[in-house]
């Protein structure tokens, strides 16, 4: 009878005794490939211990501790966490947090976007980046530091307040005579109306004005104030303003003397019928005439202007501007990091889109908003994402550019979490209440820029 085989057979296994048993060969265990886990758990453990001991043990004692009162023995449960939200103080803290998170961010990223368009088109791009980039080689200590001087409110001192005096004075005399006042007596014949010097009678071309000053404070005196002359008439309405003083005595009240100086740059209005009819302005002698009036009869007047302190420009440091002016410093610093990000996705953009739009006729302006920013729009919230984490966390340019007495004003959740646990509050529950308070702030923006991260990874 004939065996049917349904396929090849292997040949058996020869055992020792010559019988044949078991498969042909046992299959061999397969290979890892790679490192074994126990390197990769050698590699990462330092790392691990390191993360452990220097973020995860604060954040749960930091939990931990904010239920508890300042000495540490007391459980207070909440309550530290209340008071974030009822002490006065506190919300003007998170009042200021809001307004750097609302500012701060949008500044930053609508600069460096503006920076990163700028580069594509000048010719000294390389330049520009360096200038704009250079504040982040800065510390933000340091650059509090130089923004303490910036904001200086002597413009000797502060920049800031030197360009605003110089635009000011471009356009309009800032000579003052704060505490000026005009000579009282029978024989003057000027006289105080609300703060401006009026002549007592009205005036009329051919007949010289005097107006006698007293009060003049020598700080407030010009440098380039020359001795009075007197008026001498003529066709047009003239006069002199003066500081009717002799030093060491002597000269006579209401006239010229030799030895008293003019006072330059007062502004004198010639007045008829409640209406401003002609200005001058004095000269260094203190004489002033004015040109093309009509004849007639005119009151001449000192406006208050001349009696008020000359133009310093702003009290950056001050409680009203002090958060913008921080602000200020922060962009400063921030919007070169901005730019150069920015700049990385311009230059990744498809010129071919761009240049297409240009042909179908769309302006820049439509080429910028319709295609350039729609595609920068990833890299733009990147910024924006980066941005508010950074001034949720901001501590050292308000510690340093805020005088002591306006940091309430300026007080940001960093700050005050500082403040109450070491500056002087000596309260670490409230403190510790703070710090978790800013990580919840905190930890929804760094979810969402980890999920950007990993969504362009793949």
């Amino acid at each position: 009878m004939t065996e049917r085989l349904d396929g090849p057979q292997a040949p058996p296994e020869e055992t020792s005794g010559g019988s044949t048993s078991g498969p042909a060969h046992t299959p061999r265990k397969q290979r890892r490939l790679g490192p074994s886990p126990m390197m990769a758990v050698a590699f990462l453990l330092p790392a691990a211990l390191l993360l452990g001991i220097w973020v995860v043990y604060p954040i749960v004692y930091s939990i931990f501790r904010s239920l508890f009162d300042a000495p540490g023995d007391g459980f207070v449960g909440l309550g530290n966490y209340v008071t974030i939200f009822t002490d006065g103080s506190m919300l003007k803290t998170i009042r200021n947090n809001l307004i750097w998170v609302i500012a701060a961010p949008i500044m930053v990223t609508t600069l460096g976007l503006i920076f990163a368009v700028m580069t594509e088109r000048i010719k000294w791009a390389t330049a520009f980046k360096l200038i704009v980039f250079m504040p982040m080689a800065v510390s933000l200590m340091a650059a509090g530091v130089i923004f303490r001087l910036v904001y200086d409110e002597d413009p000797d001192k502060g920049v800031a307040n030197a360009i605003l005096t110089t635009v000011h004075d471009t356009f309009s005399s800032s000579q003052g005579y704060p505490g000026a006042r005009p000579r009282e007596g029978e024989q003057s014949a000027v006289a105080a109306e609300g703060g401006a010097v009026v002549t007592k009678q009205p005036m009329q071309s051919g007949q010289p004005v005097l107006i006698p000053i007293v009060g003049v404070k020598p700080e407030f005196m010009p440098a380039e104030a020359q001795p009075a002359r007197a008026a001498t008439g003529g066709d047009q309405l003239s006069g002199t303003v003066w500081f009717d003083f002799t030093p060491g005595g002597g000269g006579v009240n209401g006239a010229v003397d030799g030895s008293e100086k003019g006072l330059p740059g007062m502004t004198v209005e010639a007045v008829s019928n409640g209406q401003v009819a002609g200005t001058a302005t004095t000269a260094e002698d203190g004489s002033f005439r004015f040109e093309g009036l009509p004849a007639g009869s005119y009151d001449v007047r000192l406006p208050q202007a001349n009696f008020v302190g000359a133009y310093n420009g702003l009290t950056w440091l001050g409680p009203t501007l002090i958060t913008p002016a921080i602000i200020g410093a922060f962009v400063w610093v921030w919007a070169g990091f901005a730019m150069v990000l920015i700049a990385a996705g311009l230059a990744a953009i498809p010129r071919d889109s761009l240049e297409a739009a240009r042909i179908d006729g769309a302006t820049e302006w439509q080429v910028f908003r319709r295609i350039t920013v729609p595609l920068l729009s990833p890299v733009l919230l990147v910024v924006f994402v980066t941005m508010i984490i950074n001034t949720l966390k901001v501590f050292d340019l308000v510690f340093i550019i805020a005088p002591a007495s306006v940091q309430p004003e300026a007080n940001v959740v960093a700050l005050e979490m500082w403040r109450v646990s070491f500056g002087g509050g000596n309260n670490q529950g409230l403190g510790s209440a703070l710090a978790i308070f800013l990580l919840i702030l905190v930890l929804p923006f760094m979810i969402m820029n980890i999920r950007r991260f990993r969504r362009e990874d793949t």
